[in-house]
């Protein structure tokens, strides 16, 4: 693996900012993506980056997924130097910003639980203020006609809609991965931020970045991200070229 001489220098460069924050997406970013989301584990050179840069003066590094909070701190298996928030940027370690309405919440599960059964391989993953429709093992004809039936069904729900890989959520409550980047931006009193980031969710963040920030898309596809690496393995090593230049070596 090799990391491009842009993004090399753009890493260097961001290093020497007066207060870091490097943040990163969870399942495709710093975990390759796999059949059982419940198998999902980080790459231990990216997650020891990521620690060890969190340890570092004047640093801090941050976990951002859709997945739910306690989820993401079992999988993830990092320490508490490094901050996790959950659920697509609307679950920090203080609790959620608005009420859960509880009601609609399972009246979702319940209809995407209808939606599913029957499709092999289609799968609903209750949060604990969303509702996720997974298709990646179902067939493609499963899966589109999975997706499409829930499209329909969102007409009746006051949630907001999430298009992933091969997924689709529904939020009973406001979450945006971009305004989490700005709280732990204000957090921190960063001057500078880094994150990396797989998947549509993740153009959220990377429209919040802004000056010498450096955003950074893995894998395929459309971005607002100035840079791109190809799989998790290259995250791991940008964040250890990070890591050498913020040390100073």
């Amino acid at each position: 693996m090799s990391l491009s001489a842009d993004l090399q220098r753009a890493l260097t460069s961001v290093a020497a900012t007066p207060r870091l924050l490097v943040t990163s997406d969870f399942d495709g970013t710093l975990a390759p993506i796999v059949n059982n989301p419940a198998d999902a584990r980080p790459l231990s050179a990216a997650a020891d980056a990521l620690t060890a840069l969190a340890a570092l003066p004047q640093t801090a590094s941050a976990l951002i997924s859709g997945r739910a909070l306690e989820v993401l701190r079992a999988l993830s298996g990092l320490p508490e130097a490094v901050h996790l928030v959950g659920s697509h940027g609307a679950e920090f370690t203080s609790g959620f910003g608005h009420d859960i309405d509880t009601a609609l919440l399972q009246r979702i599960t319940d209809e995407l639980n209808t939606i599913a059964a029957g499709r092999p391989g289609v799968t609903v993953e209750t949060k604990p203020a969303s509702v996720a429709l997974h298709v990646r093992n179902a067939s493609p004809e499963d899966g589109a006609a999975a997706l499409a039936a829930a499209r329909t069904a969102a007409a009746g729900w006051d949630a907001q809609l999430t298009e992933g890989k091969a997924v689709l959520e529904f939020a009973v409550i406001q979450t945006d991965k971009g305004e989490a980047v700005d709280i732990l931006r204000q957090t921190e009193n960063a001057t500078a931020v880094v994150f990396f980031g797989d998947d549509v969710t993740d153009e959220k963040a990377f429209a919040r970045l802004r000056g010498d920030d450096v955003g950074v898309k893995v894998g395929p596809g459309d971005s607002l991200a100035r840079y791109r690496v190809d799989a998790p393995e290259d995250v791991a090593a940008a964040l250890d070229h990070l890591l050498a230049a913020r040390r100073g070596g």
